[in-house]
Parts: C-alpha cells; sequence; structure tokens
C-alpha cells in the first residue's frame, strides 16, 4: 500500500473510491489495479483544501511538491473526476470550487499563471522584473493558462447542468480572457506584459527586454512561455493557438446561455475565427520526410520550429482537447513527426521511448506524454505499448513522476505531481471502461 492513511487525505469521494474498487475487482492486471488505486485520487487526498466562503464552494488546489495553484494544473488535476460527479454531489461542490477560485485569480492578474491561497504572500519569485501582485506565485504569460478555466467551466456546466459558479464575476473573466487574448496578438505594439527574471537558466527568462523576439501581427496570439513554464522560441506557440479556439467557441456557447450577453458571444467567436484562418495560413510546413505538418512554433515571418513538448496543450494533445479530429491528414503527419527521432524531445532508451520536454532537459521521458500519447490513439497495439511503459517505470514507487531517464526509471524528477498521476488514472479509467481486455 503506498496511498496515503484514510485519516491524511484531504478530501474523500465516494464515487472515486467505487471507481477504484471496480478497477481493482475486475482488473486483471494487478499492478495497474494498484497504480489506478495510489494514482487517479491522488489530487483529492493530497492537494486540495476546499472550503465555504461567502456562502460557495472555493478551492484552493496545488500540484503537489510546490504550494502554488496553478490554473493548468488545477483544471487537469481535477477534470478526470468530472465524468463521477453526477453520482457524487460533494465531488461536484469540489469542482465547483476550483471554478470559483479560477475566476477569482483570473481578477487578480490574467497574465499570471501561479497564485498562493495566501492573497497577501510574497514568494520566492517576487523580483521578478515584471509587475508581480501580492498572492502570485508567478507571473508567466502563456495562453493556456485563460483556456484551461474555460475548459473545466464547459465541461463541468455540460455535464451538471449547474449555472451557480457562472455569474457576473464568470463573465467578467471572460472579458478580461478576450482582452488579454486581443493584446497579445499585438497589433498595436508589444502590449502591457513583459516578463525578466534573474536566473542562470535562459528557458526562465525573456529577451529583449522580457517582450521576446519580434513576431508578425497575423492574428495569432503570443505566448511568452510554453505550459511548461518554459520561454518560447517563437511567441506563436501553435498547439496553444488551437485550444485558445475551441476555449473562444466554448466561452461562447456559455456567455449567449448563461449571461444572454450577444455581444460578448460574438467578439469571442470573431476571435477565435480569426485565430483558426491564422493558423491555417501560418501553423503548417511541409517536412522533407513527413510532407505537411503542424509546426510547434512560429514568427509570423516564415521562421519555425519543429518540435513538440510533453506538456499539454501539446501537438500530440491536439484531439484530447478537441482542437483537430485524430484524422486529420496534418496532424496524422504531425503525430508520425514528433513520435520518431525527427523531434528533439523525443528519446528512445533501454526502458522506454517517448516525449520529454526542454523543461527537463535531454533523455528525460515525460509519464503525462505517454499517456497522452494512449488517450488520443486508436491503435491497441498502440495503447498496449503506453500501458506497459507506464507500468515498469514507475520505479516501484506507485506513483507517475515528472519525468524519468530513458534508460533507468530510477533518476526521476518530482516524486509528488499530481496531474501526472490524476491523469494516468484518467488513462486507465478510459480503457476500463472502452477496452477493459487490455488491463486483462
Amino acid at each position: 500500500m503506498v496511498r496515503i492513511p484514510a485519516a491524511q487525505r484531504k478530501f474523500r469521494s465516494e464515487a472515486v473510491e467505487k471507481a477504484i474498487a471496480a478497477v481493482k475487482s475486475k482488473s486483471g492486471n494487478r499492478e495497474i489495479a494498484w497504480l489506478f488505486e495510489n494514482c487517479f485520487p491522488n489530487t483529492l487526498d493530497t492537494t486540495v483544501e476546499y472550503e465555504m466562503k461567502d456562502g460557495r464552494p472555493d478551492t484552493y488546489v496545488i500540484t503537489g511538491d510546490i504550494d502554488a495553484m496553478w490554473l493548468r494544473d488545477s483544471t487537469a488535476q481535477v477534470s478526470p473526476y468530472l465524468p463521477l460527479v453526477k453520482e457524487d454531489k460533494d465531488l461536484q461542490h469540489l469542482i465547483a470550487g476550483v471554478i470559483n477560485h479560477q475566476v477569482k485569480c483570473i481578477h487578480k492578474d490574467p497574465y499570471a499563471n501561479a497564485f498562493y491561497k495566501d492573497e497577501n504572500k510574497r514568494g520566492e519569485w517576487a523580483s521578478d522584473l515584471t509587475d508581480m501582485k501580492p498572492g502570485i506565485h508567478e507571473r508567466k504569460w502563456e495562453i493556456d493558462s485563460l483556456c484551461y478555466p474555460i475548459r473545466l467551466a464547459y465541461q463541468y456546466w455540460k455535464i451538471t447542468g449547474d449555472t451557480a459558479p457562472f455569474d457576473t464575476a464568470w463573465k467578467e473573466s471572460i472579458t478580461l480572457t478576450v482582452k488579454t487574448f486581443k493584446e497579445q496578438q499585438r497589433k498595436d505594439g508589444p502590449g502591457p506584459y513583459h516578463f525578466q527574471r534573474k536566473t542562470a537558466w535562459a528557458t526562465d527568462g525573456v529577451p529583449l527586454s522580457g517582450y521576446g523576439y519580434p513576431v508578425k501581427p497575423v492574428g495569432l496570439i503570443c505566448s511568452s512561455f510554453r505550459p511548461s513554464d518554459d520561454a518560447t522560441i517563437y511567441n506563436f506557440l501553435i498547439p496553444s493557438n488551437f485550444f485558445a479556439v475551441v476555449s473562444l467557441r466554448q466561452a461562447a456557447e456559455m456567455v449567449q446561455a448563461l449571461q444572454k450577453d450577444a455581444a460578448l458571444a460574438g467578439e469571442c467567436r470573431a476571435l477565435a475565427t480569426e485565430v483558426e484562418n491564422a493558423l491555417k495560413k501560418y501553423a503548417v510546413v511541409t517536412h522533407p520526410q513527413f510532407g505537411k505538418v503542424y509546426a510547434y512554433e512560429v514568427n509570423g515571418y516564415g521562421s519555425f520550429n519543429l518540435m513538440d513538448d510533453a506538456n499539454v496543450p501539446s501537438l500530440l494533445s491536439l484531439p484530447y482537447l478537441g482542437a483537430i479530429k485524430p484524422s486529420d491528414p496534418v496532424y496524422v503527419n504531425t503525430r508520425k513527426l514528433i513520435l520518431s527521432s525527427e523531434n528533439p524531445f523525443f528519446f528512445s532508451g533501454k526502458a522506454a521511448k517517448g516525449i520529454g520536454s526542454p523543461h527537463t532537459g535531454i533523455d528525460r521521458i515525460w509519464p503525462i506524454s505517454l499517456v497522452m500519447q494512449g488517450l488520443t490513439s486508436n491503435n491497441e497495439a498502440e495503447i498496449r505499448q503506453c500501458l506497459q511503459t507506464l507500468q515498469k517505470c514507475h520505479a516501484d514507487k506507485g506513483f507517475m513522476h515528472e519525468s524519468f531517464h530513458k534508460d533507468n526509471p530510477a533518476e526521476f524528477s518530482r516524486s509528488w505531481f499530481a496531474w501526472a498521476n490524476t491523469i494516468f488514472g484518467e488513462f486507465i479509467w478510459k480503457v476500463f471502461n472502452e477496452r477493459p481486455h487490455l488491463l486483462k
């Protein structure tokens, strides 16, 4: 048993416990069932602080070994539980609390990526050369930081029908999101955001006075940082722009239905269409081996970066995010490229092969990328291979890690990384319900 004792768990969900019991009783793979028992509830067991504030649920979610709430991670950590909320009202209220807390964070600063529960706390990055307000852990501008709260809100609304979280403050967070996206199209200059940090890590700072290298204003949205929290090379981060298109259309649907604000809904749709058209024109490049593929980053001038990063949004994850169909010909070509040695961050070794990230360096594979490969595949041999790799690369710890060495899974980073644990649980639960024979 590796899961922490019941008395020490932060939150208990009856529906999650039933899911664990089902996998344990019906899966013939005892190790996978054990990993599921440890990993799937890890967010609830160890990272959530749930309370009622002013008569509304409020949930603060840390990432694991870092006591801060990322807008991205907090969504990714709780969204795998959404299919279970209909049979667990307490779990539904907890997720509504995440939505409510995210709205407060966006109001504090739509350019920030990570926040403290204590709104007056100044953390280790308080000396960053950017507008660091109290209560902000880190202020790295990443498009996906504003997409993920919309993704959570939309999925929650569609599954539960509950409209309580979607009040005036929530609508104002959508207005702030659209405003920020438009500023970062940089049609009128670099805009209000800049970021610099005194550090030896090049990926932690942004060149040219914190604004990044120039881009041609073609309708795409700039992202100074990737979802890895590493600086972009070219500011037009393609996976995140695809994510923005999906999120803006989801926001438009919600604003129209719940707030009856046709003007804001129209603004969301128009921006989504503009970004989508720019993606069609600038995101696709021709590779000598794989043909037409999606670049990872571009600058609008013709420069591009061919790679993929394990962190989501990634090129690999586009079908998972609802941005592209798995059968899209350019995606099919792109998938072949990024799962090959033509991707500089695809590593193949004695223990495993998969996508890593500049964030953890060379030769380190991320379990999140293996999970995402499985979640976006319809090929049972590929899904089985992902399951087998994840099963043998947890280094006998019973949990997923941020990354592990391609030749030796015992060399890993971050022993407590709830996003990796919970999305692994999402993968196992999906396989259990759709292809249970793969867990025999």
